[in-house]
């Protein structure tokens, strides 16, 4: 059996996290549970599933009724109830943890995922700007973990592409990989133009086609700047250059990443549109456990589209991939002005084409410098955050 820490238990890659192990109560057990401020969903959540330790990031809960009602549950266990983000990192330590589950959202899950591994623990990561951020010093540690376990499990990405690619590159040699290509849906606004995206609204951007997500990540999808982020995640996951990583428009979302090799032949991966099966896969590999959704019915289908992704009305893309490719800090720089830019135009401070502008003008404004360590892109991410912030009030 594997015991987990769920950080970002409420979430949807968080909730669907618990229905794989509600699925299968014999190979897993979660033990921690991490939450912004969903008190109230976490002490459920915690009574459901028998855990005992929990921590709540935002500080000002704590003294409230129903977190006085979770720590009585927690204690009442042997465990206990915390408050702060140095809380949520405490619980990647804990000792009877086997797997992190890393489902927080933004530049916050960076730390969790950098002590996860060097405690020895398995990391499931669906934390993108884990390796966004912070991938130039989170890959080597998972080397170094992978050398000591003897396999290649201890970083699992959770996110539909790379779980995709990660399978397709079981059994194969990297020297025959020539090319990693990673499938969008296009978001809900496929096919506009620039001028059809001027006003659209916060409600417009969230409402996905195909897949149900948080609104932070939907918002990124809509802008293509998710993509963008996943190419980046790709090359560190998989030390692939970047100039043999593509991005392919797929509306259906059946095909969720291929790779291509070097005889010309392409490995695919499909399945149906539900995240439990790249989270169950990451907690069961090298194990194949029951399916946790209906498979795919490939005779209701239908067709299948591709297309390539319109990188000039859907700038972010490009922003993200030429963050990428200069490499050091600058991926830093633009993930936080994108998580500001995204926050204000959630909060309707900025319009939808504000959200490129402002990324686009905090990365000229900071460049690029060689990573040295987290806390110096600690310092960075408040740099940038400081200066989008700027440039929105300044709209």
């Amino acid at each position: 059996m594997k015991t987990i820490c769920l950080l970002g238990s409420t979430g949807s890659i968080g909730t669907q996290t618990l229905d794989v192990v509600a699925k299968h109560p014999d190979e897993l057990r979660c033990a921690a549970l991490a939450v912004h401020r969903s008190v109230e969903v976490a002490l459920d959540q915690a009574r459901r599933f028998g855990v005992r330790h929990v921590a709540v990031a935002d500080e000002r809960l704590a003294g409230t009724a129903a977190a006085e009602e979770l720590r009585a549950w927690c204690e009442a266990g042997g465990g206990a109830l915390s408050f702060g983000a140095a809380a949520v990192e405490q619980l990647c330590l804990l000792s009877e943890v086997d797997v992190v589950v890393n489902a927080l959202v933004g530049a916050a899950g960076l730390r969790a995922s950098y002590l996860t591994l060097e405690a020895g623990r398995v990391l499931a990561l669906a934390n993108k700007e884990s390796l966004v951020v912070g991938g130039d010093l989170i890959m080597p540690l998972a080397a170094s973990l992978n050398r000591c376990r003897g396999d290649n499990g201890a970083l699992m990405p959770i996110d539909s592409e790379h779980g995709a690619i990660y399978q397709c590159l079981l059994g194969e040699d990297m020297a025959e990989v020539t090319k990693l290509w990673v499938t969008a849906s296009g978001g809900p606004f496929r096919g506009r133009t620039r001028d059809q995206l001027r006003s659209i609204t916060p409600a417009q951007a969230l409402a996905h086609p195909t897949w149900n997500m948080g609104a932070k990540i939907s918002i990124d999808s809509s802008t293509l700047m998710n993509k963008g982020l996943e190419v980046i995640e790709a090359h560190h996951l998989f030390a692939m250059p970047y100039d043999k990583i593509e991005v392919v428009v797929q509306p259906q979302s059946a095909i969720h990443s291929m790779v291509e090799f070097s005889d010309g032949s392409v490995k695919a991966h499909l399945g149906t549109t539900d995240m439990r099966i790249p989270i169950q896969f990451a907690l069961s590999y090298p194990k194949r456990w029951e399916a946790p959704v209906a498979p795919l019915d490939f005779r209701t289908l239908g067709t299948l589209e591709f297309s390539a992704p319109d990188t000039k009305t859907f700038r972010c893309l490009a922003l993200a991939r030429q963050a990428g490719q200069v490499g050091g800090t600058l991926p830093c720089v633009m993930n936080a002005a994108n998580e500001v830019a995204v926050e204000a135009f959630l909060s309707e401070r900025l319009p939808y084409l504000g959200i490129a502008e402002c990324v686009e003008s905090v990365m000229e404004a900071l460049g690029s410098q060689l990573v040295e360590s987290l806390e110096q892109l600690s310092a960075i991410d408040h740099e940038a955050r400081a200066l989008a912030w700027q440039f929105v009030e300044q709209r």
